[in-house]
C-alpha cells in the first residue's frame, strides 16, 4: 500500500514514542501520531511522508485510552515544552521506563535491569529556572513566553504549569516594565531590538532569586536601569541580584560572554541534601531541585562509599554531586570545562568546609588522561554526568585503562547512555539503571546507572 500526504486511515496505536506521540503501523510502515496513546484506535490524516516513516494527526479518537486526560494548560497544543500533559502522570512514568528499555534493546543491552521511574509526588511548578525569549507577534506587539513548537514564534505566557510560581510572577512584572517604558525587544529577522531573554532563577530552599536580562546591545539608559532595579526589588524582596548579559551574536545560544551586575553580588545560594551551593548565571544547576535530591541520593547509594575511597566527579559543573558524596570519601577530584563553574565549585567546597576536594578546569577527554599521568592517582569510584551528547570516546578509553572499581553514570539522554554503556560493557558489569523523572510531563528522562568492575568483590 502506498502512503501519501493527506491520506486518511483508521489505525491502532501499538506503542508510545519518545516524544509523547503514539506509534501505528500501516502495512508494516511506521507512522508517528502526535497526541495518540498506546492502546487507542484513531482515525488519522497523514501530514508528512519520509522514506522510513510518516507522521499523522488525529482526526477522531475511536477507542479512547483510560490514561487520557484533558490538558491543564491553555497553550499546550502550541507550546514545544511539555508533550505529555494529555496523559495520566503515573502512566507517563511507564512510558519513560519503556523509552529507557527500548534504547538499551537497540544496543543489545536488554539484559540490564531497569527499575521503575522515580516520580514526583507533586509534578507541578517544579522548575527553578525560567528562560523566556521576547519578540514581536504578527501585529508587531511585544510578546514574552515560550517558543511555539518547531518555530521561533513566541507564545505569550503568563502562566506555566511547570514553572515556579514566584519566578513566573517576577517575569510578568519585568515584561510589564519593558512595555511601560517602551524598551524595544529583539527581532530575529532584523536582528534589531534590545531585550532578547528574561532568565530568572530561584533557590527553592533559600528563596533567593537571580534575574538576568539578556540584551542584544548595551543601550538602555542608566536612569532606566536604576528605575527598573528599584521597581522590581521593591515588589520582590526575594531578589538578591540582577544581571545584564550582553549577547549581540546571531545565534540560538542564549547567554553571551559579558555580564554586568546591576544589583547585588551576581549570585544566589541554594541547598541540596544539607549542602549550600553558590549559583552564578553561567552555572549549570539542575532545574528540578526536588528530584535532584532523589537523583543524587540514588547516585550516592550506588557508590556505596565507606570513607576510604578516592572519587572523581567528571563533568562536575559547580561540584554538586561530588560535594554531596565527599563526606563519605577520602579525596574528591572534579573536572569541568567551564571556568566559572569550577570557580563556583571551589567556592562551594569552602562554604561547606570540604577540605578533601580539588577541582580543575578542562575538557574531560583531555584533562583526565593528563591528570592521571601527572599525578598517578587511581580513583576507586567515578561519577559521570556528561551533557546530552554523552561521554567523549577518549574519556571512556581513559576510564577503561584506569579501571575504577565502580562507575556511577548519570545521564540526561538514555540514547547516548546506552551507546556509552556498550563500550564500558567490555570491562564492567552493568548492575542496574534507575530512571528519575526530573522533567514531569515532558519527554525527558534522567537515568542513573551502576557499573561494577568485572570480578570485583
Amino acid at each position: 500500500m502506498s502512503i501519501n500526504k493527506n491520506d486518511e486511515f483508521i489505525v491502532n496505536i501499538i506503542d508510545d514514542g519518545i516524544n509523547g506521540e503514539g506509534i501505528a503501523k500501516i502495512d508494516n510502515f511506521t507512522v508517528f501520531v502526535k497526541g495518540a496513546i498506546k492502546g487507542e484506535k484513531a482515525k488519522i490524516k497523514i501530514i508528512k511522508v519520509l522514506t522510513s516513516h510518516a507522521y499523522g494527526k488525529i482526526l477522531e479518537i475511536i477507542d479512547r485510552s483510560v490514561y487520557r486526560k484533558n490538558p491543564d494548560c491553555d497553550t499546550y497544543n502550541r507550546c514545544g515544552g511539555c508533550c505529555l500533559r494529555h496523559i495520566d502522570y503515573e502512566y507517563t512514568l511507564k512510558i519513560k521506563k519503556n523509552i529507557v528499555e527500548n534504547v538499551l534493546r537497540k544496543q543489545g543491552l536488554d539484559y540490564i535491569k531497569v527499575n521503575d521511574v522515580l516520580g514526583m509526588k507533586k509534578p507541578y511548578y517544579y522548575r527553578n529556572k525560567l528562560q523566556y525569549p521576547l519578540g514581536l507577534d504578527k501585529a508587531n506587539n511585544k510578546v514574552m513566553g515560550v517558543f511555539e513548537e518547531r518555530s521561533h514564534n513566541v507564545i505569550n505566557t503568563e502562566k506555566c504549569m511547570i514553572q515556579n510560581k514566584l519566578i513566573q510572577s517576577i517575569a510578568n512584572d519585568i515584561f510589564t516594565f519593558i512595555k511601560s517604558n517602551n524598551i524595544s525587544v529583539y527581532n530575529e529577522k532584523s536582528l534589531k531590538g534590545i531585550v532578547r531573554h528574561i532568565i530568572i532563577r530561584v533557590g527553592i530552599k533559600t528563596n533567593e532569586v537571580m534575574c538576568t536580562l539578556v540584551l542584544n546591545e548595551d543601550k538602555i539608559e542608566k536612569e532606566v536601569e536604576e528605575k527598573f532595579v528599584e521597581y522590581i526589588t521593591k515588589r520582590y524582596y526575594q531578589i538578591k541580584t540582577i544581571i545584564k548579559n550582553i549577547n549581540s551574536r546571531n545565534t540560538n545560544v542564549i547567554l553571551g560572554d559579558k555580564n554586568i551586575v546591576l544589583y547585588g553580588n551576581g549570585y544566589i545560594y541554594d541547598d541540596i541534601l544539607g549542602y549550600k551551593f553558590k549559583i552564578s548565571n553561567m552555572s549549570f544547576y539542575q532545574v528540578n531541585p526536588v528530584q535532584t535530591e532523589v537523583l543524587y541520593l540514588k547516585a550516592i547509594e550506588y557508590a556505596s562509599l565507606k570513607g576510604e575511597e578516592t572519587i572523581f566527579d567528571l563533568y562536575c559543573g559547580i561540584g554538586t554531586i561530588g560535594i554531596c558524596a565527599s563526606k563519605n570519601s577520602k579525596k574528591l577530584y572534579g573536572i569541568e570545562t567551564i571556568k566559572e563553574a569550577i570557580d563556583d565549585a571551589r567556592e562551594n567546597a569552602k562554604i561547606n568546609n570540604i577540605s578533601n576536594a580539588e577541582f580543575f578546569v578542562g575538557d574531560v577527554e583531555k584533562k583526565l588522561p593528563e591528570f592521571i599521568k601527572k599525578n598517578n592517582i587511581k580513583p576507586d569510584v567515578i561519577f559521570i554526568d556528561p551533557p546530552r551528547k554523552g561521554c567523549d570516546k577518549t574519556a571512556i578509553y581513559t576510564i577503561l585503562n584506569i579501571v575504577p572499581k565502580k562507575i556511577v553514570y548519570v545521564s540526561c539522554n538514555p540514547s547516548t547512555l546506552a551507546r556509552d554503556l556498550k563500550m564500558f560493557e567490555e570491562k564492567y558489569d552493568i548492575k542496574e539503571i534507575t530512571p528519575v523523572d526530573m522533567f514531569p510531563f515532558t519527554s525527558h528522562v534522567e537515568v542513573c546507572a551502576l557499573l561494577e568492575l568485572k570480578n570485583y568483590q
